[in-house]
């Protein structure tokens, strides 16, 4: 009985926001009106940092530990209802939060979803990809990155394979709003 409400607590606890770290990595880029890529970059970079148990910053540090002891806990949701019914919890609350996050991105850059897909599916692939990356950190396996110059496929700078992830499903997920194929020059959000 111990051991089940110790798991529960840990799933429950937050020290910060789901969305605070990417928040805080994006906020002045946006504001600033950077490009797309830069936003993602800086999104990505503070997700992967967040599974990075090794920063020099003890909050980061801690809150890393929390969320990848939080993730493998929940990967054992089985074991106890309770634990099933706190893993799920999290998980809607982070989507909620991510998507309202999401959704205030799209608008700052005159997206919107492509139909039938809506920013609660965006989140989801993008939770599925951001918490399997966690479980590679869990697993002590280092973050691929890479450095692509001007003369290759992709655009140039400094990408992580998650930011590069992350654009891939932007640009599968979303489309510029009034776009011409959307045949009626517009269309809804995908907001639910």
């Amino acid at each position: 009985d111990y051991q089940r409400d110790l798991a529960v607590a840990m799933v429950r606890l937050r020290l910060s926001g789901p969305t605070d770290y990417a928040r805080a990595a994006v906020g002045e880029l946006v504001a600033a009106g950077a490009d797309g890529d830069d936003v993602i970059r800086a999104a990505a970079e503070a997700h992967v940092r967040t599974a990075a148990v090794d920063t020099d910053d003890p909050a980061d540090a801690l809150d890393a530990q929390l969320f990848l002891i939080s993730l493998a806990l929940r990967t054992t949701a089985q074991t106890w209802p309770e634990l099933k019914d706190a893993s799920r919890q999290r998980h809607r609350e982070s989507i909620a939060a991510f998507a309202e996050f999401y959704a205030s991105l799209m608008e700052a850059y005159g997206l919107r979803m492509k139909a039938p897909l809506t920013v609660a599916d965006f989140t989801e692939a993008m939770a599925a990809m951001g918490e399997g990356f966690a479980v590679r950190a869990l697993e002590g396996i280092d973050h691929p990155r890479y450095t692509v110059e001007d003369d290759d496929d992709l655009p140039a700078g400094e990408w992580s394979l998650f930011a590069l992830g992350v654009r891939a499903l932007v640009n599968e997920f979303m489309t510029p709003v009034g776009d011409p194929r959307d045949g009626d020059g517009g269309g809804s959000s995908g907001v639910e």
